[in-house]
């Protein structure tokens, strides 16, 4: 499995300025090579490489080899537009149709991203140091921070590039490792895992994570900011930049904390997890204005990402269900039915009477739904 690891650098003032002349240097390159590649129409990587790399190292400052990862970023930037037109606008990629649709060639941010690869750039685990690549001369010595777990990682299954990033002044290096799969166990049963709003997650066992908290910090966020905005002063935008992302870490954080304990406990229970695939909910509800805000920033979807890869690190069995009434069906006699549930809290059976909390419910359908697909799962083959 591919695990992405980042780790924070420490340079530094001369460390920094370099780093950031070279990010620079490396996009305005990109930016060049993009507008080749759009004008002639050149789409694989070895006719693009030839048509500009004396440009990149003459022009720009470039050595040998960033000039190469540079065409290749250009290359994988004009790639990815055309498997996502493609996705939605089938034809030849590079045609009449593809033009339109693009209008003009990529750009590239004087700050985006730069892969560097082992020719560029080195790790020494032991220093927490890295030597780096810069337009002002290699650069040693460079301090990373990071916790042991992912140093071991880093040392253990680090592979390929290594994205150097730069986020609101902090440096960041970005790197792919390749874990072996762990084994799959056969589950005994199965959790189910109902995602919402009002809760950010219930399983069928009844544990019920609030997101009341994380509601509230939101809200004051947005008033904070809102505060700040309306002064228009030097230090309110100094202070906004600071805020900056500091609701979407602590979102992370919460959903990271919730993943990680339903996974220890499907692993020590010997069970399996379960969700609703949710995907596509925006575009299958209609809101109105004032809850637009509420669900665009509801992380189902990064919580059900962080589930997904933490059980399948640890080797436990993880599988996406048919979320369609999953809080509106009974668990016992199967009747469905929208007065089941008269409010959004509470669950009550127009033909057998079972009641309980809506959400531990559709947990329980969750599971149920899971029970039955993994049976079809591992079920023989028939004979022919």
């Amino acid at each position: 499995m591919k695990l992405v690891v980042q780790v924070k650098l420490l340079p530094t003032l001369e460390q920094a300025s370099a780093l950031e002349a070279t990010l620079r240097a490396c996009n305005r390159a990109a930016t060049y090579a993009s507008q080749i590649s759009f004008a002639k129409e050149l789409k694989d990587r070895n006719s693009l490489q030839k048509e500009v790399y004396a440009n990149l190292k003459a022009r720009f400052g470039l050595s040998a080899q960033p000039a190469v990862r540079v065409v290749k970023k250009v290359v994988d930037a004009y790639a990815t537009l055309r498997a996502s037109l493609r996705a939605g606008n089938p034809g030849p990629p590079m045609s009449r149709r593809f033009r339109a649709a693009v209008g003009k060639p990529i750009g590239f941010r004087p700050e985006a991203a730069q892969p560097f690869d082992d020719r560029c750039l080195s790790w020494q685990y032991d220093a927490r140091t890295v030597s780096i690549w810069t337009v002002a001369g290699r650069m040693r010595g460079i301090r990373l921070a990071c916790s042991l777990d992912q140093l071991k990682t880093l040392n253990a299954h680090r592979k390929g590039e290594s994205d150097l990033v730069c986020r609101d002044g902090k440096w960041f290096l970005i790197a792919t490792c390749d874990l072996p799969d762990p084994q799959v166990y056969g589950p005994a049963d199965w959790i189910g895992v109902d995602r919402g709003i009002v809760n950010l997650a219930t399983t069928s066992d009844g544990t019920n994570y609030q997101g009341r908290r994380l509601g509230r910090y939101r809200r004051w966020q947005a008033r904070k900011r809102a505060e700040l905005q309306k002064k228009r002063t030097r230090s309110a935008r100094r202070r906004l930049a600071r805020r900056r992302r500091k609701e979407q870490r602590h979102a992370t954080q919460v959903n990271h904390r919730i993943s990680k304990e339903i996974v220890s406990v499907a692993q020590r229970t010997g069970r399996g997890i379960a969700v609703e695939a949710l995907g596509g909910i925006r575009e299958r509800v209609r809101l109105r204005r004032d809850q637009r805000a509420t669900l665009s920033s509801w992380p189902f979807h990064q919580l059900g990402q962080h589930l997904t890869y933490k059980a399948r690190r640890a080797g436990v069995p993880f599988l996406e269900v048919d979320a369609a009434h999953t809080s509106q069906r009974c668990p016992r006699c199967g009747h469905t039915e929208r007065a089941n549930r008269p409010d959004r809290d509470h669950f009550r059976c127009r033909r057998c009477g079972l009641a309980g909390p809506a959400d531990v419910v559709a947990g329980v359908n969750v599971r149920d739904r899971a029970r039955s697909a993994w049976v079809l799962v591992t079920a023989p083959a028939p004979s022919p």
